[in-house]
């Protein structure tokens, strides 16, 4: 069964042990930033390369000298590795950089230890695979961690690794490092080339039932497209489970690839489809009779002799490679498609969003387009995948919609829309053409509006002042330079925070850097920078049960929010590498010193829950608020299945003075977690929002849920419907709570009497791949909202 979920901006790296009673082994979805939907399963099969029998000579050893340029980085863990095999897989991974391209560092894990099957030298799987993400060639097929994050140029889950290989401890190595084995030895080296390339996708997700004798294919992979019979059925595209498929298991199979045919001298290359079928061998692999000899093309063979050695990987594997980044050849239609589900149809200025999922028989029927038509006009749009943008249309006017698949038999019955309303969105400036403004927070200082923003292309942390009249920009960070910036990316929250009077006033900025992930800090008088490192580079991690707080080594880039008053400044932030939640807080006569505010224990109020993945924090009449949602458990499909959105007050910075309520749980109607969170502060009161879940949607979010914090139990919540999805991330302004919706920017205003569909606006149409975050602020007592539009930062007003 097909594993659905969204990347609304959580992941997990892993926990402390015993915090939480469901070890969270990794998770669906990403953080620090939101990200676009896409689909995500672990991947259970594995290839296997075997010991062979048929000792063979080796004549020269490989190169010791450099592969060629790097194309792409690995990073491998070793788990109880000698060290003479470490450097035999160094030299393989060597080889493997310098032949796939990626600009996503590719993690693997590999365990060295006693296989517990006969004859297996080595096993090799993907983390994950991944679906309907943005860069896959075709967006029904499941593509393998790295290959995934190589099309879709980012890390779609950084808390897991991309690739997992096992080695037999036992495997009757060669050790002496000189690329010689003699025939009774087996080349570790040779074992990791051949395993690799499982891991990055040469792998069928195929799996037979030796009892009842049918097999099964639920998520095809790039790899089960290029896979076909005789007669030029894709292997993908076989019902499932069925006999049929089992017997096209144990026929002859052919990869269809224009480039692998090429390489293979115009012949369509043969599988390995023994007749009886071999897990983790039978169609993953080249055929044995065919290729075992054919020089540099036999390293995707199901066997390696002893004595035998590969050098590379070879042409023929990195044809088939360069085959699975491509969209596979169509299959052939096997009946009409079946009705389109799931179709709806959301607000946008002078158009409409339409959105759908595919037929339930979307494999065997091949579709080749949807086709759109507006009920009113007659006006048809095509297209090839959802969502699917109607324009022309007018605001203020009813209009439904119609939906059909086609292929090359016909078309599917309609499935009809409800009406929807356009409506125009809110009215932009661009503030600087040159930035994205991925992240963003606004603040008050001498006076004067000021912004600061992070830039996905230049990795830069800018700032943004106003004189009254005109934008000044600078670089704070992210170029390089003197006095302790950083040439590596900003690509992490930004908080703000000032304090001091008048014209005098002390700006204090928070962020993270791409590489070191330290939480990084910059103070600006108006006219210069100071920059120091708050956190993270210290020498161990600071285990969560050590009283004693200082410095870690921890992850600290996800999360951070500050706050001050008049003599000191406090910032707290996520600690990814245990899943709590730190501070830090620094006045004139002392420097730094740290705290664990929660997740550490269930005692005195606090939580054992994974902490803050999300997190905001406010300061008002003495005292600091800090807002921040928490997971408790995730089930087996590694989603989230209960978690809490908690604040936690004190006044002054005493570490032990804190006082915590959890304002949301998730129940049997509801699922609250981890979305985003957001606070502000209102005429002597606080105002909280976050998003949830209801088990109809499970696990998107359909609510947005906001309280005051001095009536903690009266939660209002508004459902989206008309404008689709909400995700992260949220600003409030103490009336309007600006979310994303449907990939765009909506607004609810929740100061209407009679809260309904009519709260929420439309800010901004155009959809993103990325989701928007924002931020208010004032211009000449004008309020402005903060964001992204067409890649560029923007202020917004109705």
């Amino acid at each position: 069964m097909v594993v659905f979920a969204l990347m609304w901006g959580i992941h997990f790296k892993h926990l402390r042990v015993g915090a939480v009673a469901a070890a969270l082994v990794g998770s669906l979805l990403s953080a620090p930033s939101a990200q676009a939907l896409f689909l995500e399963i672990p991947a259970t099969q594995w290839g296997h390369i075997y010991a062979g029998t048929n000792p063979v000579t080796t004549t020269t050893p490989r190169s010791k000298f450099a592969v060629g340029v790097a194309k792409s980085t690995f990073n491998v863990t070793y788990n109880n590795f000698p060290d003479w095999a470490k450097k035999e897989v160094q030299a393989a991974v060597d080889v493997w950089s310098a032949n796939f391209a990626s600009t996503v560092v590719i993690n693997v894990d590999a365990s060295w230890g006693r296989s517990s099957s006969w004859g297996i030298l080595g096993s090799a799987r993907p983390a994950n695979f991944f679906s309907s993400f943005a860069g896959a060639p075709d967006q029904s097929l499941w593509y393998a961690s790295a290959l995934a994050n190589a099309l879709a140029g980012k890390d779609l889950d950084k808390a897991n690794p991309d690739i997992i290989i096992q080695v037999n401890s036992s495997g009757g190595w060669n050790t002496r490092g000189d690329g010689m084995p003699s025939q009774r030895e087996y080349d570790l080296a040779s074992v990791f080339l051949h395993e690799i390339a499982h891991g990055l996708g040469f792998l069928s997700n195929d799996a037979y039932d030796t009892y009842f004798s049918i097999a099964s294919l639920d998520q095809p992979t790039p790899y089960d497209a290029f896979a076909q019979t005789p007669d030029g059925q894709r292997l993908a595209d076989l019902p499932t489970p069925s006999k049929e498929l089992a017997q096209a298991l144990m026929a002859p199979l052919v990869w269809s690839g224009t480039n692998a045919i090429k390489a293979n001298g115009g012949v369509k290359p043969k599988l390995y489809t023994p007749s009886r079928y071999e897990p983790g061998s039978s169609t993953s692999h080249l055929d044995e009779a065919t290729f075992s000899k054919s020089g540099l093309d036999s390293v995707m063979t199901p066997n390696l002799d002893p004595g035998e050695i590969f050098k590379e990987p070879g042409p023929l594997l990195l044809a088939m490679i360069e085959d699975m980044r491509s969209k596979p050849p169509a299959g052939i239609a096997t009946g009409l498609p079946q009705v389109p589900r799931n179709v709806q149809a959301f607000t946008a200025d002078s158009s409409a969003l339409i959105s759908f999922d595919p037929p339930v028989n979307l494999r065997t029927a091949q579709i080749s387009e949807y086709i759109v038509k507006n009920v009113k006009t007659g006006v048809e749009n095509k297209a090839l995948s959802s969502p699917v943008v109607v324009t022309g249309l007018k605001n203020g006017t009813s209009y439904t919609f119609t939906v059909v698949a086609k292929n090359a038999l016909g078309v599917s019955e309609a499935a009809t829309t409800k009406a929807t309303i356009p409506q125009a969105g809110w009215k932009s400036t661009v503030l600087d053409s040159g930035a994205d403004g991925k992240s963003v927070a606004s603040t008050t200082f001498n006076g004067k509006p000021a912004i600061a923003y992070t830039d996905t292309k230049s990795g830069d942390l800018k700032l943004a002042t106003f004189d009254g009249k005109v934008w000044k920009k600078v670089t704070v960070d992210g170029a390089g330079g003197t006095s302790g910036r950083t040439s590596h990316a900003i690509n992490s929250p930004v908080s703000l925070c000032v304090n001091g009077s008048g014209t005098k006033q002390l700006l204090h900025i928070f962020y993270s850097d791409a590489t070191d992930k330290d939480l990084r800090y910059a103070t600006y008088n108006g006219k210069s920078f100071v920059f120091e490192v708050v956190d993270g580079d210290g020498p161990v991690v600071n285990n969560y049960e050590d009283p004693n707080r200082v410095r870690t080594s921890s992850d600290v880039s996800v999360t951070n929010a500050c706050v001050t008053n008049a003599g000191s400044v406090q910032v707290f932030y996520r600690d990814e590498s245990q899943g709590i939640l730190l501070g830090a807080v620094k006045s004139a006569a002392n420097p730094w010193v740290y705290e664990l505010v929660d997740g550490d224990r269930k005692t005195d109020g606090r939580s054992t829950g994974d902490v803050g993945f999300h997190l905001q924090a406010t300061f008002d009449s003495g005292k600091t608020y800090v807002v921040y949602d928490s997971v408790v458990t995730v089930n087996q499909k590694k989603e989230i299945s209960s978690g809490a959105v908690r604040v936690a007050t004190r006044v002054g910075t005493d570490a032990t003075a804190w006082s915590y309520q959890t304002l949301d749980i998730s129940t049997d109607n509801a699922s609250v977690f981890g979305y985003d969170v957001a606070i502000s502060k209102v005429n002597g009161d606080v105002m909280l929002a976050w998003l949830a879940t209801s088990v109809t949607s499970f696990p998107k979010p359909d609510q947005i849920r906001w309280v005051m914090l001095s009536a903690p139990l009266n939660i209002s919540k508004m459902t989206t419907e008309n404008f689709g999805t909400p995700g992260a991330y949220l600003s409030i302004d103490g009336k309007t709570i600006v979310f994303n919706c449907q990939e765009r920017l909506c607004a609810l205003d929740t100061s209407k009497s009679d809260i309904g569909q009519s709260a929420i606006r439309l800010v901004r149409s155009s959809q993103s791949v990325e989701p928007t975050q924002s931020a208010w602020v004032s211009v000449n007592k004008v309020k402005y909202l903060l964001a992204t539009v067409s890649n560029k930062l923007a202020l917004l007003k109705p």
